[in-house]
């Protein structure tokens, strides 16, 4: 028979409210339940924690890699395994791991290796995001241009093949790319179809959405932007109430003042959502990288390629939890859930980015600004280095 383990002491994010006065029950690596900290069973083991607070491990929908690695550079099992772990010190303990664009080849070997861990139960592996390769070279950014092709029959049926054999497919393609029926195929196969690197006017980008996309990639970076007479792909992700948006906020991709008017302004039942954009300097001390054969500097809290281009970002959850927090964009249960809960809602992973009875034992253990501490099916991690 096994004991449940009640963890007291700390008041409690369950993703959607803080609770005071209650402990965590934890059995065979699942949430038992949370209750008043004096029902907590006498036979509990208890880990007492000196206050803080106890909150979901982040949901992370946007990596494309960590601990030194990139996944474009090897789109393997070995790597996935080293990219999960050292975001799950981080805080991230369930994640997307993305691939950016790259070829047909690649693409095929990221697919096979995420479905590869899932089986393997590699820890903290959602499914697979492809970032590209159906995205307006306009509006490329860091990606290659020479890998950016518009969508044919072949990839159609390559993605919704996909989408039957891993748990969470997440596509980001520019609607001026793919026709309204390729979105709408996409979707019914069980596709997440998000908009980004897309220069496309208003109107494209609402089409897309009543097709079915239900997603925008790093809200205000590499699309059309607000404008007087033309709102772009940023004015349909805050008017259409079908779309959700990933959001980083770092302070250098998108200014504090431009997060406050986009929260004010998004229409619902779509909310924002915060992803780090990751690259493989997280959780590392690596100074330097390269994507597709292209040097990437890490200085001063910017990933650039040699012409100043941010590609991705030098980010972790918690630091952008804290920045929200900090610029008083939102309180700290609002940011916390934009971490947890709500991109957990935005694929679809039921017990994932929330504290419920028979959910993975994924939590956090928040105590001032230093780095969380971090227990995923229940077991505590070492800390990140």
């Amino acid at each position: 028979m096994t004991r449940s383990h009640a963890y007291l002491g700390a008041d409690i994010f369950d993703g959607a409210a803080r609770i005071g006065g209650h402990a965590l029950l934890v059995e065979d690596g699942r949430v038992q339940a949370i209750v008043p900290e004096d029902a907590a069973p006498d036979a509990a083991t208890v880990t007492r924690l000196n206050g803080g607070l106890i909150c979901p491990g982040f949901v992370d929908l946007q990596v494309n890699g960590g601990g030194g690695v990139m996944f474009n550079d090897d789109p393997s099992t070995d790597v996935l395994r080293v990219m999960a772990r050292a975001h799950a010190r981080l805080g991230a303990t369930a994640i997307l791991p993305t691939l950016i664009t790259d070829t047909a080849r690649h693409t095929g070997a990221a697919i096979a290796a995420v479905e590869a861990a899932v089986v393997q139960a590699v820890p903290g592996i959602l499914g697979l995001h492809l970032e590209g390769p159906h995205l307006s070279v306009a509006r490329k950014g860091a990606h290659d241009a020479g890998l950016i092709r518009a969508m044919d029959p072949a990839d159609l049926a390559l993605l919704c093949d996909a989408a039957a054999r891993l748990p969470v497919l997440k596509v980001t393609l520019a609607p001026e790319t793919v026709t309204p029926d390729q979105i709408a195929t996409l979707v019914a196969a069980g596709v997440i179809v998000s908009l980004g690197h897309s220069d496309a006017g208003f109107e494209t980008c609402v089409a897309a959405a009543e097709a079915g996309a239900s997603c925008v990639t790093h809200l205000f970076n590499a699309m059309s932007q607000l404008g007087n007479r033309e709102p772009g792909l940023v004015g349909a992700a805050l008017t259409c109430g079908g779309l959700s948006a990933g959001l980083i906020a770092d302070g250098i991709h998108v200014h504090p003042a431009s997060i406050r008017a986009a929260m004010a302004a998004k229409a619902g039942p779509g909310q924002v959502f915060l992803v780090s954009d990751a690259m493989s300097v997280a959780g590392s001390e690596q100074t330097e990288f390269t994507l597709n054969g292209r040097l990437i500097r890490r200085e001063a809290g910017r990933l650039t390629l040699e012409d100043g281009t941010l590609a991705g970002a030098d980010l972790d959850q918690l630091t952008a939890v804290r920045n929200l927090v900090g610029w008083g964009i939102a309180d700290e249960a609002g940011a916390l859930a934009m971490a947890t809960s709500i991109p957990a809602e935005v694929i679809g992973v039921a017990g994932y980015g929330r504290l419920t009875p028979g959910g993975p034992a994924d939590f956090l253990h928040l105590d001032g600004s230093g780095p969380p501490a971090v227990w995923q099916a229940g077991a505590l991690l070492p800390p990140a280095a």
